[in-house]
């Protein structure tokens, strides 16, 4: 397996594939770099580089005690984009993802990034406080937490339902889709799925957007039940210098597998734009 070994002794999982301009996958919680077959097959086929790594602790990287924050999570992404030396990239996160690109590219992407894209993403901040009384409450992360901690096996499997919308009338769920999260979310490590939780909920990226200069797609569905659009990506767009929101009705968080086929186009069409 393509492994690169931090400065930290972490090695860390990644693939890369391909030539041309490189197309970078940062994915979610508590899932691998796997999350982004559809993404990078349909890029590649396209002529694109893609590369995608699993986060430290995450699918087949180094299952570390520590590092399970933002800060880190960014400087191991810097680690990688230098060692491959990809410039002109566009980075792509999903969920937790969509954070480590805003710190990322407002950290180290000056001179590497062209572009970004948040795709259901947790900027600028999920949890609530008096700063943001709109946010989720902490018990919903507590909850998350608690259920990691004691239960995640069943837990994980629980967790598909509303992550793809499969619990909503009508929506027919994959076994296989479903299985193949929970696959990706037992390879890693629990400490770091559950100090992970912290990462994402409580970390404030709203300097981040701020201070991102380069062209940022926003995509986020209208019925993400993990990561509510009106506590992310309508705040997002309006710290963005330069961004550009696309919604969709009855999208779920997990939006890239179950819409597969909308959200390459749209990733697509803004990739090859002069935005």
């Amino acid at each position: 397996m393509p492994t690169l070994t931090l400065k930290d002794g972490t090695k860390i999982y990644y693939k890369d594939w391909g030539t041309g301009q490189p197309v970078v996958f940062h994915h979610g919680w508590p899932l691998s770099c796997d999350d982004w077959d559809a993404q990078m097959m349909f890029f590649l086929k396209q002529g694109y580089r893609v590369v995608a790594h699993d986060r430290r602790g995450h699918g087949r990287s180094t299952q570390t005690t520590d590092g399970h924050d933002i800060d880190t999570y960014a400087a191991d992404a810097a680690e990688l984009v230098e060692f491959l030396d990809l410039k002109d990239a566009i980075h792509v996160g999903h969920s937790t993802g969509g954070g480590e690109v805003a710190r990322y590219v407002a950290k180290y992407g000056q001179g590497r990034v062209a572009k970004a894209v948040l795709i259901s993403a947790v900027t600028p901040l999920m949890v609530a406080r008096d700063s943001n009384p709109d946010g989720v409450p902490m018990s919903v992360f507590d909850d998350i937490r608690e259920n990691t901690a004691t239960r995640r096996p069943q837990y994980f499997y629980e967790f598909t339902l509303p992550f793809y919308g499969y619990n909503r009338p009508g929506v027919t769920a994959l076994q296989g889709v479903r299985d193949n999260w929970w696959r990706q979310g037992m390879m890693g490590g629990i400490n770091a799925h559950y100090y992970g939780i912290k990462a994402f909920s409580e970390t404030d990226f709203t300097e981040d957007l701020k201070t991102i200069d380069i062209p940022v797609l926003v995509l986020h569905g209208e019925d993400d039940q993990i990561v509510p659009i009106d506590v992310a990506a309508r705040k997002a767009i309006k710290l963005l210098k330069n961004g550009r929101l696309i919604t969709y009705p009855g999208f779920p968080h997990g939006m890239p597998t179950t819409e597969a086929a909308t959200i390459n186009a749209d990733l697509l069409a803004f990739i090859k734009s002069d935005a």
